[in-house]
């Protein structure tokens, strides 16, 4: 059906363009091509200044997060008591532990480094809150994995957590000592919350590309080409021209 047979159909008012569909799911779809186009989703290539050590963190972060997901799935798929009992338990158990070590200890270098870098620059402060409150939410959800542990280490700790949040007022409503509560916080409600903020800085990532190296404006010699300090001065002239 040519497009001149297609107007014959439509109804008064209604575009006759075929990239105009009309419906919520057309422009849902126009919506996210968009904002969030393929080839910057799924770029095949990088600006070179991401060769630098301080740009493996944030990756190495998501690596981790992944595995503390795998191995927590494990986990409360088998149940709180298999991982006392049985030596798989025992190996996932210390797999989830050490994955949420190194997933704190990359991301708090991640969180650092951004910091030092500036990496709210160009238009990229929401990416920056977002990954400040994931971390955030990531230490609620290891403070309820101490409190699940149920041994003497987590029953101290939920003792001792216990009066501090009665003193503040809210151990009525997230009390350490029900590990029924605890529990769900730390398997439900947290993950859930950590993973949206996670998907969302990735996509904020990908939208407005990694944040490039700060300039060396106090030197007077200029820099020497292929160096970080010229790639820096690049990016920031490209994310100048191409701010509004």
């Amino acid at each position: 059906m040519s497009i001149r047979d297609r107007a014959d159909l439509v109804q008064p008012g209604e575009s006759t363009e075929p990239d105009e569909a009309a419906g919520w799911t057309a422009a849902v779809r126009r919506r996210l091509v968009r904002e969030l186009p393929p080839d910057t989703m799924l770029p095949d290539t990088q600006p070179k200044y991401v060769a630098s050590w301080i740009y493996v963190f944030g990756v190495l972060t998501l690596a981790a997060f992944l595995v503390v997901l795998g191995s927590g799935a494990v986990l409360a798929i088998q149940g709180p008591s298999w991982w006392h009992t049985s030596d798989i338990g025992h190996f996932f158990n210390s797999l989830h532990l050490w994955s949420v070590e190194l997933f704190m200890a990359f991301m708090v270098i991640h969180l650092w480094g951004k910091f030092f870098m500036a990496a709210w620059r160009g238009r990229r402060a929401l990416t920056w809150i977002t990954g400040a409150v994931a971390f955030l939410g990531s230490i609620g959800t290891a403070f309820t994995g101490y409190l699940t542990q149920q041994n003497l280490d987590s029953q101290w700790i939920a003792v001792q957590s216990k009066d501090a949040l009665n003193a503040v007022g809210i151990g009525a409503y997230f009390s350490p000592m029900n590990f029924g509560q605890m529990l769900m916080w730390h398997i439900v409600l947290l993950p859930a919350f950590v993973g949206i903020l996670v998907v969302l800085h990735v996509l904020m990532v990908r939208r407005r590309g990694v944040v490039p190296p700060l300039p060396l404006r106090d030197r007077p010699a200029e820099a020497e080409p292929g160096t970080a300090s010229e790639a820096g001065r690049e990016a920031e002239a490209a994310e100048t021209e191409e701010q509004p």
